[in-house]
C-alpha cells in the first residue's frame, strides 16, 4: 500500500493542509478523484482519512483536508465552525483537483461524513464543481430542527447571546473565547451527550485535534440553513444513514428535494458507528464505490 502523501491547496491565500490517499506511487495513471471530509469542528485525521484511505484501495485518488482555521491549515480566527468559510474551503479544493492531470476529467465526487454534508450541498448548489455527491451518517439541519439539541428556544438564545458577546471580544481585543468542542455534562459545550468516539484516543481523540469550539461559531451554526439548497442540487446523490443516526426526517426531506436522482442506502448503527466502525465503515464504502462506478467516469 502506498503511505498518504502529504499535499496543499491554496483559498483566499491560504494554504489548505491536505492528504493525497492514492494507491499507484506514480501521479501519472488518471483515477477517478474524491474529496472526503468529516463532522463539525473536526480534523483530517479523524473520520476523513479513514473513508479516503478505504476509497484508494478500490482504485480513487482521495483527498482530504483541513478547514480554514482547523488543524495544520492557517487561517484565524481559529476553530470557528461557521458554514460560509467551509463552504468556500471545499469549493477551491474541488476546483483544484479538478485541475490536476492524474485525475480523469470530466468529474469529481465528494463523500461528506456528518455535517459537511450539509455543507457540501450548498456548495454544489452555489457551483462547486462537483458531479457526484455520497453523504454517510449526514446532518442536515436548519434553525427548527437543530434546536431541540439545545434546549429549544431558550437554549439557543443563550448560546446566540455568549456568541455576540465572543464576537464583541474578539473584534476589540483579537481573543478568541473558547469551550470544549466536546465534553459530557458540560451544557457550554458544542457536543455535551456521552460520546465515546471523542473521548477515545484510539477513535477521534486523536493528537492533531483540538478539543475547542470558538463561542462565536454559535451564530453560524444555529441559524444555518441545510435543507433549501437540496432543490438546486442535480448531481446524482447517495445517502447513507440508519434510524438511529442523527435527524433522518431531515435526511429524507433533502432527498425529496433533490433536483437529481437520489438513492437512499439504509444501514443498522448510532451516528459515530459511521464514524470509523468496521462494519458501519464497509457498508457506507460499498455503497460510496457503487454510487461512484456509475457516476464517474474511468
Amino acid at each position: 500500500m502506498t503511505p498518504p502523501r502529504p499535499f496543499a491547496f491554496f483559498t483566499r491565500g491560504i494554504p489548505l493542509a491536505a492528504t493525497m490517499h492514492r494507491e499507484p506511487a506514480d501521479l501519472v495513471e488518471p483515477q477517478p478523484a474524491v474529496i472526503v471530509t468529516g463532522s463539525w469542528l473536526t480534523v483530517k485525521e479523524q473520520m476523513p482519512d479513514r473513508y479516503a484511505a478505504a476509497l484508494a484501495s478500490l482504485g480513487y485518488t482521495a483527498f482530504t483536508f483541513d478547514f480554514t482555521g482547523f488543524g495544520a491549515t492557517g487561517g484565524a480566527p481559529r476553530q470557528v465552525e461557521a458554514a460560509t468559510r467551509k463552504i468556500a474551503d471545499i469549493t477551491a479544493v474541488a476546483r483544484a483537483v479538478r485541475s490536476l492531470s492524474f485525475v480523469h476529467p470530466g468529474g469529481l465526487g465528494h463523500l461528506a461524513v456528518c455535517a459537511s454534508a450539509q455543507y457540501v450541498l450548498r456548495a454544489i448548489a452555489e457551483g462547486a464543481p462537483i458531479t457526484s455527491f455520497a453523504s454517510v451518517a449526514g446532518w442536515f439541519h436548519d434553525a427548527a430542527s437543530v434546536a431541540p439539541f439545545y434546549g429549544g428556544a431558550e437554549g439557543v438564545a443563550a448560546r446566540l447571546d455568549r456568541a455576540q458577546q465572543a464576537l464583541l471580544t474578539y473584534q476589540r481585543s483579537g481573543e478568541v473565547a473558547t469551550v470544549p468542542a466536546y465534553r459530557a455534562g458540560d451544557d457550554r459545550a458544542a457536543m455535551f451527550l456521552e460520546m465515546d468516539y471523542y473521548a477515545d484516543p484510539s477513535r477521534g481523540a486523536v493528537p492533531t485535534w483540538r478539543n475547542e469550539m470558538a463561542e462565536l461559531s454559535w451564530a453560524h451554526w444555529l441559524t444555518f440553513d441545510g435543507l433549501s439548497a437540496a432543490a438546486e442540487v442535480s448531481a446524482p446523490t447517495l445517502l447513507v444513514h440508519s434510524d438511529d443516526s442523527v435527524l433522518p426526517d431531515n435526511l429524507r426531506e433533502v432527498a425529496g428535494r433533490l433536483a437529481g436522482r437520489a438513492e437512499l442506502v439504509w444501514g443498522k448503527g448510532s451516528q459515530t458507528d459511521f464514524y470509523d466502525q468496521d462494519g458501519q465503515v464497509e457498508f457506507a464504502v460499498e455503497a460510496a464505490d457503487q454510487h461512484f462506478r456509475a457516476t464517474l467516469p474511468r
